[in-house]
Order: C-alpha cells, then sequence, then structure tokens
C-alpha cells in the first residue's frame, strides 16, 4: 500500500536532505536549526592581562575594602578637619610649651640665657630646672635641690649660663652648676635678715638684697662682699644694672629708688619716696629711661640722669604692678594680683591688651626668653605658664589717642589670652586711656 506524502519517510528519493545530505530534484537547503531553549547566561570572558609594570588592582565590589597602601616616604597625608592623629603619628607641636605644674607654689623663675632650661624656686625651698619644647609631652625635669631649709625667694642664671643663684628666707645664698645643679659655692649667713632677690652682674659678681633694705654686691672670686649698703628702710624687692655694669638699681618697699656705683663700690643717692611699694624696675629706651611698678598698680618713669624725681607716672586699672619684664625697648609686661598679664607701651603710655592670664591667681614672677618670643610665668595655682609674645615686636603705638569705650575687655594679644569678653575679664577696663596721676600728663619720649 502505498503511503500519503505526508506520511512518508523522508529517503534519497523523497524530496528532503537531513544534514548534509541533498535531495534529487530539488535545490540544496541548509539544514533547519530548532530554537535555542532558554538557559544560563554565557559565561564572561577573562579579562585581558594588566600591563605588565603596572600592578593588577581589583575592582571595588561593595562589602570588599581596599587593603591599606601606607603613603611614599617623605608625604605626608593631610587630615580632614576634626580628625584626630592616628596612633603611631610624631607628637603634636604647639604653639608655646605645655604648662609645668610644681608641688608647690613658685616664688621665682628664671630662663636659661641660651638654651630651653627654665629653673623654679618654690615656698619649701626646693629648687627644680626643667627644660621644655613646643613638642608634646617633652618637658622635662632634670634635677632637683632641697639644699635651702625655708623658702627660696629669687633664681637667678649667671651671664654665661653655666651658674644658678638662689636666696632664701633663711639668709643663705646657694651658687649651683645648671647642668647638674651640685651645688657649688654657699653663703650660709648672708645677710642679717630674710633674703629677697639676686641679680648676677658679670661671670663673678652678683648683688642680693634682703627684707630690712640691706644691699650686698659679691666678689666669687674673692668669697666675700665687696659692697655693703644698707641705705633704704623697708625690703629691696627688684634690682636692674646698666649695660656697662657700673649703676645697679634697687627698687624697695619703703617707695624709693636706690642708685649704687659697682665700680667705685659706693652708694650714689636715693630718689624721693613715691606711694605705695616699688615692686619692680626695667631699664628701657636704650637705657635713657627708668620704670618702676608700684604697689597701688603705678608705674613711675625716671630718666637715666634725674633719679632723685620721678619724670613721669601714670596708673593702671590694675590692683597692683607685682612684676615687670622688658619685651621690647618700649613695651613692657606687667604681672598683677587679679592674675592678669598686660602689654605695655611706655612712651606713649598705652596697655596694648592681655598676653596671658592665671584666672584668680596673684603673679609672683615673669621671665622672658633672651629672642623676646616666649614669656613664662608663675603664680599661686602652682603652674609655670609659657606665652606667645612674638606680636608684641611688631606692633608699633602711635601718638594719636582714640577715644574708647570703657568698661569694655582687654584686646587679647596671644592664642591663649582670654580678652574676648568672657565673664571673668568682663569688669576689666580698656587699659588705651590711662589715668595720668595728678601733675603729670607728659606722654613724650623726651628725656
Amino acid at each position: 500500500m502505498q503511503m500519503s506524502g505526508a506520511c512518508a519517510p523522508r529517503g534519497p528519493g523523497n524530496g528532503g536532505a537531513r544534514g548534509g545530505e541533498s535531495g534529487v530534484g530539488g535545490p540544496h537547503r541548509p539544514p533547519t536549526r530548532p530554537p535555542t531553549p532558554p538557559g544560563p547566561a554565557p559565561p564572561t570572558p577573562e579579562p585581558t592581562r594588566p600591563h605588565p609594570t603596572r600592578p593588577h588592582r581589583p575592582p571595588n565590589r561593595p562589602g570588599l575594602a581596599r587593603p591599606h597602601r601606607p603613603p611614599a616616604p617623605g608625604l605626608t597625608a593631610r587630615l580632614p578637619q576634626g580628625c584626630a592623629e592616628p596612633a603611631g603619628r610624631g607628637p603634636r607641636l604647639r604653639d608655646t610649651p605645655e604648662d609645668i605644674a610644681l608641688e608647690a607654689p613658685a616664688n621665682a623663675i628664671a630662663l636659661h640665657p641660651a638654651r630651653p632650661l627654665l629653673a623654679a624656686g618654690d615656698v619649701d625651698g626646693d629648687v627644680y630646672l626643667f627644660s621644655f619644647s613646643c613638642t608634646e609631652g617633652e618637658n622635662r625635669q632634670r634635677w632637683s635641690s632641697g639644699h635651702h631649709l625655708k623658702s627660696c625667694r629669687d633664681v637667678a642664671f649667671s651671664r654665661d649660663g653655666q651658674k644658678l643663684f638662689t636666696v632664701s628666707k633663711d639668709k643663705a645664698v646657694h651658687v649651683l652648676t645648671a647642668e647638674e645643679g651640685r651645688l657649688e659655692t654657699r653663703f650660709p649667713k648672708a645677710h642679717g635678715s630674710a633674703l629677697n632677690c639676686v641679680l648676677p652682674i658679670d661671670d663673678h659678681v652678683f648683688a642680693t638684697g634682703d627684707d630690712a633694705g640691706a644691699l650686698k654686691v659679691w666678689d666669687l672670686r674673692k668669697g666675700a662682699a665687696v659692697l655693703e649698703a644698707h641705705q633704704q628702710e623697708e625690703f629691696i624687692s627688684a634690682m636692674a644694672v646698666d649695660g656697662n655694669g657700673k649703676l645697679l638699681l634697687t627698687a624697695s618697699g619703703d617707695g624709693t629708688l636706690g642708685v649704687f656705683n659697682v665700680k667705685r663700690r659706693r652708694f650714689e643717692l636715693l630718689s624721693e619716696p613715691q606711694n605705695g611699694d616699688l615692686t619692680s624696675v626695667v631699664l628701657l629706651k636704650r637705657g635713657r629711661k627708668v620704670a618702676c611698678g608700684s604697689s597701688e598698680g603705678t608705674v613711675y618713669l625716671f630718666n637715666w640722669d634725674g633719679f632723685g624725681a620721678a619724670s613721669d607716672r601714670f596708673t593702671l586699672r590694675a590692683e597692683s604692678v607685682d612684676c615687670m619684664v622688658p619685651i621690647t625697648d618700649s613695651i613692657v609686661c606687667v604681672g598683677s594680683t587679679d592674675g592678669v598679664i598686660r602689654a605695655v607701651n611706655i612712651l606713649p603710655n598705652r596697655v596694648l591688651g592681655c598676653v596671658g592670664q592665671h584666672l584668680g591667681e596673684p603673679i609672683e614672677q615673669l621671665a622672658v626668653a633672651p629672642d623676646g618670643q616666649l614669656l613664662a610665668s608663675c603664680a599661686h595655682d602652682q603652674k609655670v605658664k609659657f606665652w606667645d609674645v612674638s606680636a608684641l615686636r611688631g606692633l608699633v603705638v602711635d601718638d594719636y589717642r582714640k577715644k574708647k569705650k570703657k568698661g569694655g575687655p582687654l584686646r587679647a594679644l596671644s592664642s591663649k589670652a582670654v580678652g574676648s569678653g568672657e565673664d571673668f575679664f568682663a569688669g576689666l577696663q580698656e587699659q588705651d586711656e590711662l589715668e595720668a596721676a595728678t601733675g603729670s600728663g607728659s606722654d613724650s619720649d623726651s628725656d
């Protein structure tokens, strides 16, 4: 039986071809491929090989952190604002050294003439030497000495920085080596009363003053005093000497300024008594002016050739002027009982602003570094603080006095000075209007 075409099997004579077979009597047709069923995506081709000189960096994928790559040597990565320095980095640099904490309140401090060293004497009679640095955490105590039996009143380095002089309430003078703190020379009963201040004049000669107003000038080569004088009735609070080491000036609690000739070893004269105790004395204007601070907050000015009477005086709105150091030839820093350190220009007389403060603690003493960039202070809070006073050297004060609003805060002259209107300083007056004392209004620089 013959089958229909629809059901007839394909073969060589049935008009079809399978695979590569060709049918008889018809044109060649390529084989029909069935549709590809859906399935998984073809595999991703392998990535091309990276350039041999460049390391392969895998692409960032979610959840996959890129490994830490340290910066190249010599390069420092800048941290975003507010980020702290990570552990393992070098210590932070500061504008000024960190505060030095003491075991007892310091009466006196002194800065070395050539090295970053600070000496301090406290109320327990102990003397310390510290090295200081603007690198955080680098302040170090070098040595301490407990040779004094009572409160150490004053400390001072020799001109060459090799020796440290200390005086005490126990009436003794000690000379220590600055490097090791070894006691080199001792004068056990140097004065009849408690000693109050010491001043090196040259490498071998120094002066001391006591609570009774007595002055002595010593020569280490002779091991004895070469000048003794008792012209003032109250304690000698501070001393200063001219650049030639000839004339020695002494400020006293009886309100007088004493003048002594060191070269000729004799007393010269006393000034008229001023109001209040004279607490400090410094030389200014290339040695042509002498400024003395007083316990009543007044600064008295003397001409170099006229020590008999003050040539000018002006009053700060401060409780007192307890200590004073020169920063430039015209600018001094003064410490007061209210704990504020003020910068004051002399002739024309202006208070420039606040350098720093020991909040609510009386300032005992100030010391300035030889380059005039750094100021150190001590107070009853048992701390030694450092202040950047480099900006004072560039200040120029003219004779024109602007009208200031009374009752404003002191102008802040350093980054650590609180002068922006905080509560503690809310009552401090803007010191540009200095109250001239009666009978004086001079703002000139004349002799």
